[in-house]
């Protein structure tokens, strides 16, 4: 932490005291207008030249009310605290203001005069509680703090602290184990619990030497001789020792100063031999002159040598308080002491779960062992029970496997018989599958028969189709001749030559429905010679059936069915598609017949339609008629 930063610390301590005690209602927060003259006064007392201007802007009377800590914060630091220069002020009374503020509402001495300290005192007391106490808001100072302060009054006055005592009031305090705030520590000491007996004016001593030594950083002070530098005589002065200057007045009350030596990490200090009548003498010695002085004694002398080399030391570390340094490795060995303890808490607490742990694995054990000797018990009792079920599958296997040889001789017997009737089985399939051969030959010249049909009516069809078209046609025509008669039956001279043309059509039309018809009965004689195929077929298909009916008879128990009830199946389907055979025979047979008689008609009509006169057809249908069937 740099300086500017350590001065603004502890100034910060002594005005949040004089803020607080300004917050009358402790709500945290003070009136503009007090806040107003505290500012006024802090500038007078830090010497920091007055700025009317902000601090009437910033303190004008408005409705925003009181203002807290840390509103008051930013104009303390802005236009206060970073104007601040070390030196430039006297810290006491900049610290006799604030203490001014806070002791009127919180310092309640004993109204009957029993008080050990006085109202100074108080103040000092005050002072060295501030620089003691945490950096940490609100300000507290902790135990260890409090027993070296106490210890250095009672050092001052040579009387011993008793600890016990002090442990006892500070555990009857509230929060006391965490610190004490001032004014706790205040009414400790004026309890007079740890200075019986002991005159006031000596405890007055014992604070202002500690607080000398603490606060005015006084490593020592105390009478001793000096040598003057031009006349060379010795004269007694009151020396006061600061780490970084050695100062002599005329008397110890400071009024008069002589002079002073300035120390730095160059001086040092020096043991003299007795001469000149002066005994326990010893030297200061700086880069340009050299102090000699004397002791009064030699504890004395050893006393001032060692207080001088810890001034120079301080300068050489740079460091500009001894109890700065000191309180530090307080606060630093507290911290370590903190966290030793924290680990050895942490330790214990380890160490406790681990015996937790080790009991809780200890219980488990048990619980193991006790599931393992009920494991073997249930073991034990299950190897029994495979014991006898393996003794009764043993005999039932026994049994069983006599059952199984008696089976065994009587299937050999039976697998004789097998053997002997399957020969005679795998002959009969021998000329099963030769006569399947010959069925599947004669099924597919049926098939082929079928075919060569199916051919012949798609032909016959698309004949009939080109007649019926034809037919169409003529009746067209003829309805068409109708209306030119009709039409002009008054120009019958005229279109006379017109009829004559057209009944040359119409011979024309009859001559390719002649050649149509004897194209039709061709067709009708290859359906014919495809009817008769068919028919030959069918009677061959009916032989074959009648002479596998002959080789089949039923078999027997124990005899193999898997062939028979094969050809038995193949001989359903012969006999079904027969049958379907037939009924299509049938059916064709009357078509064939239908077909002539319409067809006959047809040729009828067409012929009487001819002599009325009628269009001829189109040449075309011979054409098609003509063509070779598909």
């Amino acid at each position: 932490m740099d300086l500017r930063a350590e001065l603004r610390a502890e100034l910060l301590k002594s005005i949040w005291y004089a803020f607080t005690a300004l917050d009358v209602e402790k709500s945290g927060k003070v009136s503009k207008s007090q806040l107003k003259v505290l500012s006024h006064n802090l500038y007078t007392v830090l010497r920091i030249p007055h700025d009317p201007v902000a601090l009437e802007e910033h303190f004008r009377d408005d409705d925003d009310g009181p203002v807290s800590s840390q509103g008051y914060m930013p104009y303390l630091n802005k236009y206060i605290l970073d104007k601040v220069e070390e030196g430039a002020f006297v810290k006491e009374n900049f610290d006799e203001l604030c203490w001014t503020l806070t002791a009127k509402k919180n310092y309640k001495p004993d109204r009957n005069g029993n008080s050990v300290v006085s109202h100074q005192d108080a103040f000092k007391l005050w002072c060295l509680f501030n620089f003691l106490s945490e950096d940490k808001y609100p300000l507290v100072m902790v135990p260890d703090e409090v027993e070296y302060l106490l210890k250095k009054i009672c050092t001052a006055m040579n009387v011993e602290l008793n600890s016990c005592e002090l442990e006892d009031q500070l555990s009857q305090e509230p929060q006391g184990q965490a610190g004490l705030t001032v004014w706790q520590f205040l009414d400790v000491v004026n309890s007079g619990r740890f200075l019986r007996g002991i005159e006031p004016e000596a405890v007055s001593m014992a604070v202002e030497e500690v607080y000398q030594e603490v606060i005015e950083d006084v490593l020592k002070q105390g009478y001793l001789w000096k040598k003057g530098q031009l006349r060379r005589n010795w004269s007694e002065r009151w020396f006061t020792l600061k780490p970084s200057v050695l100062s002599y007045y005329v008397s110890e009350d400071r009024k008069e100063k002589k002079g002073s030596i300035t120390l730095d990490k160059h001086c040092c200090v020096e043991v003299l031999p007795d001469r000149d009548g002066k005994r326990c003498m010893f030297c200061v010695k700086t880069s340009s002159r050299t102090y000699e002085m004397s002791a009064s004694d030699t504890r004395q002398r050893q006393e001032w040598t060692l207080a001088i080399q810890t001034a120079i030391r301080l300068q050489a570390e740079g460091k500009r308080s001894l109890h700065k340094d000191l309180k530090q490795k307080r606060r630093e060995l507290r911290e370590q002491r903190e966290q030793r303890k924290a680990a050895k808490e942490e330790e214990t607490q380890r160490l406790k779960q681990l015996q937790e742990e080790k009991e809780r694995k200890l219980q488990e054990l048990e619980l193991l062992k006790e599931a393992q000797r009920q494991a073997e018990v249930l073991l034990q009792e299950e190897e029994q029970r495979r014991r006898r079920q393996h003794e009764e599958m043993q005999r039932t296997l026994e049994i069983q496997l006599r059952e199984a040889e008696q089976a065994r001789a009587s299937m050999q017997a039976e697998m004789v018989l097998k053997e002997a009737e399957a020969e005679r089985q795998r002959k009969r399939i021998l000329e099963l599958e030769e006569m399947q051969r010959r069925l599947q030959e004669a099924l597919q010249q049926e098939v082929k028969a079928r075919q060569d049909e199916e051919a012949v009516r798609y032909a016959q069809a698309r004949l009939l189709a080109e007649e019926e078209e034809k037919l169409k046609q003529l009746m067209k025509l003829k309805e068409e001749q109708e209306e030119y008669i009709i039409r002009t039956q008054r120009e019958k001279q005229v279109l006379k030559q017109e009829m004559e043309n057209k009944n040359k059509c119409l011979e024309e039309a009859q001559k390719q429905l002649e050649e149509v018809r004897v194209n039709r009965q061709r067709v009708d004689q290859d359906v014919m010679a495809a009817q008769q195929k068919l028919r030959q077929a069918s009677t061959n298909v009916k032989h074959w059936n009648v002479q596998m009916n002959r080789l089949m008879h039923p078999i027997g128990p124990g005899e193999k069915r898997t062939n028979a009830g094969g050809f038995a199946g193949y001989q359903a389907l012969l006999s079904r598609r027969d049958s379907s055979l037939k009924l299509k025979q049938k059916a064709e047979d009357k078509g064939s017949d239908s077909a002539g008689s319409s067809s006959k008609e047809n040729v009828s009509g067409s012929t009487s339609g001819g002599t009325s006169g009628s269009t001829p057809p189109s040449p075309d249908a011979d054409t098609v008629a003509m063509e070779p069937s598909n």
